[in-house]
């Protein structure tokens, strides 16, 4: 007999919804291993004592933590995915008969809340993961990668000059003024590069109007002509021009992330402005996860990383703090030069024809980095038989160096060991997978808010998601495991002790 559900709805009915959710849903698990009541604490100075009572830390949080693990970005949809799922509501502490809070609560308290308390719960979960000794702390593998800001190409605008007509006369008016105690006037939509810097764009762009090359997957050409000394987003100033091989140009955010080498938990990520290289946020990124690895009695002592973080400050920061770099040296150095030898010992090069280059004083690059200069004499190179191939332009031999030659010479030699490629390997292997898991399913595809340190937050959204995710499966592993043990244990006992004791009795 063909059977028939006939559904009513029921105005009364008795309902649990911890009744309805299996023991093992990663929502239950999540909500019985992971306290946050302490956010009250954190968050109460934000809050005044009169008011209607705001949406509850802990539930905004909780919130945060359903949208980057169900890969849902926007408010809006967030809102509608939590109220269609009983575990979720089960986990937020909901019944499925109440409302949850507006879209709009919960952008306004994401604008509220500082970084500062996004970090301590990116660092409790961090704790958690140390606690079950997934993290060894040792060696950490550094990266990073452009993710798309909330703006747009088409919306460029041209900076204006830093001494413009307006700022003239705006900085007169202040000074007619009373003296009145003001923030920092802001440079946004203003020309800030040294003139070296401008002509060098000047240069390319003059370049690329007489030879235009399409970039690969460019909408069009003029996109190559913007440059973030001269063009600005007024929607979002803080988003900034960069372009990855094979890909177009776009307004990106720059994401620095440290993961440990152990079992792939993120122990440090970061937003920074998409202009700068990867060598310049080395120092910071190394800071912040060894105090990090300290409050949670850990060491680093090896870091791994790409040429990108190759520089030689780098390099002598870290040995400084003993920790071994293994970067590869940038394509630029030398280890050998034609002509001439190095003399470690004397500081000093020396010519095929034996005459000596020695050392004449240290000087700057128009980008600030340190140079050594050696020069030759003028009575041992021009009357040289070899001038013409070893300096034509010069009467005589110059060499510039970097100040940082032994650093980089030690670097290189790591670089081409045997466990240099190991660890180049263990690099690879360790932060590359990490980011492809955070753009696909963690929310990092595109940062849907705006400024540096809303996309700040996000990326600690993200990478706490991803911790407390490892987290829950290896803990939940563990615990298999632990029963699979009992129970063989338990059936190897039941088999041998009648074994045992028709033996003795024999």
């Amino acid at each position: 007999m063909q059977g028939r559900k006939n559904y009513t709805e029921k105005l009364f009915m008795s309902f649990q919804l911890s009744e309805r959710i299996p023991k093992a849903n990663f929502y239950r698990r999540l909500r019985e291993s992971l306290d946050l009541n302490s956010i009250h604490k954190e968050t109460k100075a934000l809050y005044g004592s009169t008011g209607n009572p705001s949406i509850d830390p802990v539930v905004f949080f909780k919130l945060m933590l359903v949208g980057y693990l169900e890969n849902v970005t926007s408010d809006r949809k967030l809102v509608d995915h939590c109220s269609m799922r009983m575990d979720i509501l089960y986990f937020l502490g909901y019944d499925i008969d109440e409302q949850l809070p507006w879209h709009s609560t919960i952008s306004r308290t994401r604008q509220l809340y500082p970084a500062t308390v996004f970090e301590s719960l990116f660092n409790k979960v961090f704790a958690l993961c140390v606690d079950k000794g997934m993290v060894s702390g040792h060696t950490q593998a550094l990266d990073s990668a452009p993710i798309k800001a909330n703006a747009s190409m088409e919306s460029l605008e041209l900076k204006k000059p830093f001494q413009s007509i307006e700022r003239h006369f705006a900085a007169v008016n202040t000074e007619n003024q009373e003296p009145v105690i003001t923030a920092t006037p802001s440079t946004v939509g203003l020309i800030t590069a040294p003139q070296h810097h401008l002509n060098r764009v000047k240069h390319v762009h003059d370049k690329l109007r007489k030879n235009p090359v399409g970039a690969s997957g460019a909408s069009h050409e003029k996109a190559q002509l913007f440059s973030n000394k001269t063009h600005y987003n007024p929607h979002d100033p803080d988003a900034r021009i960069s372009v990855k091989p094979g890909k177009a140009r776009k307004l990106n955010y720059h994401c620095s992330m440290a993961v440990d080498s152990g079992q792939g938990v993120i122990s440090h990520i970061q937003a920074d402005f998409a202009d700068g290289r990867d060598s310049q946020y080395l120092p910071a990124m190394t800071v912040q996860v060894q105090k990090r690895l300290k409050a949670n009695d850990l060491r680093m002592t090896e870091l791994l990383a790409d040429a990108g973080y190759s520089n030689g400050f780098n390099y002598e920061f870290l040995e400084l703090r003993n920790i071994t770099p293994w970067i590869p040296v940038f394509g630029k150095y030398k280890p050998e030069r034609e002509w001439v030898t190095y003399d470690r010992k004397e500081d000093v090069f020396t010519c095929t024809m034996g005459k000596t280059i020695p050392f004449k004083g240290f000087d700057l690059t128009s980008d600030g980095k340190l140079i050594k200069n050696y020069r030759a004499s003028k009575k041992d190179c021009i009357p040289c038989v070899l001038k013409e191939s070893c300096t034509p332009k010069s009467q005589f031999k110059r060499i510039s160096t970097t100040a940082y030659e032994d650093y980089y010479r030690r670097a290189y030699e790591r670089q081409l060991s045997r466990r240099g490629k190991r660890m180049k390997q263990t690099r690879q292997s360790t932060v590359e997978p990490v980011f492809g898991s955070l753009v696909n399913y963690y929310g990092l595809s595109k940062i849907n808010v705006l400024g540096k340190d809303a996309a700040h937050k996000v990326m600690l959204m993200a990478a706490t998601c991803f911790n407390l995710k490892k987290y829950i499966k290896t803990f939940k592993r563990k615990l298999v495991n632990s029963a699979a043990m009992e129970t063989v244990e338990h059936l190897v006992s039941a088999f041998l002790r009648p074994l045992i004791a028709f033996t003795l009795k024999f």
